[in-house]
């Protein structure tokens, strides 16, 4: 038994599909696009590399003795005398 209308519901279903795989395509173009413009200063230097933005590579703040909190914590915990000594298996 075949509807009337088998033919058109299947074309509406493949025009969906296609109309899907379009936008995905379309989506993936702009993110492969926002990488490129992201990393272009990378690629164009010789020795290009992302900038170190954690406050222990930054100059000035090493001048101040500021550090990350991660950084104080485990300096803390290592020159701490109570502290309790783990066993090595």
């Amino acid at each position: 038994m075949h509807n009337r209308h088998g033919n058109k519901a299947v074309s509406v279903k493949h025009t969906n599909v296609i109309k899907m795989f379009k936008t995905l395509l379309f989506t993936l173009l702009i993110i492969a696009i926002s990488f490129a413009l992201l990393a272009i200063t990378i690629i164009i230097k010789k020795n290009g590399k992302f900038p170190n933005i954690h406050i222990g590579g930054n100059k000035e703040m090493r001048k101040r003795g500021i550090k990350c909190a991660q950084s104080q914590d485990r300096d803390a915990r290592k020159n701490n005398p109570m502290r309790i000594k783990e066993s090595s298996k």
